[in-house]
């Protein structure tokens, strides 16, 4: 490791001002959620314009399968990055070697694997998804290219970036990622438009595809650049099976893959409860969704910017600058957090008749996005709470919020809601489970930095 590349990264870490070290930690990482998002409203903005419900349709009940990739990234991605953070913080160079070729490799397998089985059950999993017949078609073209053959770039280069970004190059990481969504985005009007090779959704598809390939090639390319001086390894001579690099990885790894799983077995149960209502509210609900996602990605991209600095003062004891760093990063969330509310909730309209030109389909989508939005403060308090969680190792909470999230409070709430107000009650689950767990989420926190003040004045104590 050079010796200057060390100091930079212990300077970020250990002496850097706070507000200047998660700026320098999250804002290449949300200017890549951003790129990112856009990349994703590019799909449905562009499917859109044909404007027909069923390739709208086709790219929503996809969804939770692309969700359930997920599920592979925080496995090996959020598990491996933890450990890395956690292991620099403690000067243990051999553990960080170790937990990314762990990671890269798994991630490999694992893609391979999700890929191979969606192929052969391609036509239950279809079906699953609450595609019938009018829109089974479009769901699987649009499943061919993302999922059948795209499901190994695109978990390698998410993992890769979580394996880049643990060791503070957060810019290198949001490159990888914007250069794949950016490419998307360029990809995107001429496979799916009449005027290009009017593929619809099969185009989107394609185009996401080509990107993710780019994006990983990226990773892989700065890897080996970079081979000298990044503590990142993906050599097979350091994949171990090490109890205690497995087990730490697996540790932060499997509550947060659980909860991406819930989240798929609930987008499942909302995509197929809209589908009952017909193929416009599943076009206006994937319209909501994509909308939706901008406020999430840029909160998850801030509490993934944080997470290294946690773990690594964690790790190193330094308990005030890891509570400075959380409550900070909280602050400045939830300042964006209201103006996107209001935004959202005032003009709800016409953000959803940005993405179709459906009447019926715009006003369904209005509606729903405004229950979504009000839920959006509370999910913020939670985001952020978990990413501590994941970055300290405390696995056992992130896996309660993960369960409690899904199985105790959204989809018993969708539930309910659905049968007490037909279709609209659905998009207010959201609310009803974050104002719970954001409650439950402050009285964690407050034990916790409790607990860590009083292992600070009993060190001070014996020294």
């Amino acid at each position: 490791m050079a010796s200057n590349d060390m100091k930079d990264k212990i300077e970020l870490f250990e002496h850097m001002p706070i507000p200047k070290a998660v700026a320098q930690l999250s804002i290449p990482i949300i200017i890549g959620s951003l790129v990112s998002i856009i990349y994703n409203l590019a799909d449905t903005f562009f499917v859109g314009m044909l404007n027909d419900p069923i390739q709208n349709a086709g790219v929503t009940l996809a969804a939770p399968v692309m969700l359930a990739f997920n599920a592979i990234n925080n496995l090996f991605g959020v598990g491996a990055s933890s450990m890395m953070s956690r292991a620099m913080g403690r000067k243990d160079y051999d553990t960080v070697h170790k937990s990314s070729a762990f990671a890269f490799w798994c991630a490999l397998f694992s893609g391979v694997l999700f890929s191979v089985l969606c192929t052969i059950f391609k036509n239950p999993l279809i079906s699953l998804l609450g595609a019938n017949e009018i829109t089974w078609k479009s769901t699987y073209d649009y499943m061919f290219w993302t999922v059948n053959l795209g499901a190994v770039p695109a978990i390698l280069n998410v993992v890769m970036g979580y394996m880049v970004r643990s060791e503070g190059a957060s810019l290198h990481a949001s490159i990888g990622t914007m250069s794949g969504c950016i490419l998307n985005i360029i990809l995107d009007p001429f496979f799916i438009l009449p005027w290009g090779l009017n593929m619809g959704a099969a185009g989107a598809g394609m185009a996401t595809f080509i990107s993710n390939c780019v994006a990983c090639l990226y990773f892989l390319v700065l890897l080996y650049l970079k081979r000298k001086t990044t503590l990142v390894s993906i050599k097979p001579k350091h994949f171990s099976l090490d109890p205690a690099v497995v087990g730490g990885i697996f540790a932060v790894g499997i509550p947060a893959c659980i909860q991406n799983l819930l989240n798929v077995v609930g987008m499942t149960i909302l995509n197929n409860k809209m589908a009952s209502y017909g193929a416009d509210p599943v076009a206006a609900m994937g319209i909501v969704q994509k909308i939706n996602m901008i406020p999430l990605q840029i909160v998850l991209g801030a509490s993934q910017g944080i997470m290294p600095l946690v773990s690594y003062n964690y790790a190193s004891r330094n308990y005030n600058r890891m509570k400075e760093a959380y409550f900070f990063a909280l602050k400045v969330a939830m300042v964006f957090c209201f103006a996107i509310v209001a935004v959202y909730y005032i003009g709800a309209g016409a953000i959803t008749g940005m993405f179709i030109d459906t009447q019926s389909v715009i006003d369904i989508g209005t509606k729903l996005l405004r229950g979504f939005s009000i839920g959006l403060p509370f999910l913020i308090i939670d985001f952020i709470t978990v990413g501590v969680f994941q970055a300290v190792g405390m696995g056992k909470y992130a896996l309660f919020f993960a369960i409690a999230r899904k199985i105790l409070l959204e989809i018993p709430a969708i539930i309910v809601l659905d049968a007490l107000f037909p279709l609209y009650g659905m998009a207010y689950s959201q609310f009803v489970a974050e104002f719970v767990l954001a409650v439950i989420a402050i009285m964690v926190m407050v034990k916790l930095f409790k607990r860590l003040n009083l292992e600070a004045s009993e060190k001070i104590e014996k020294m």
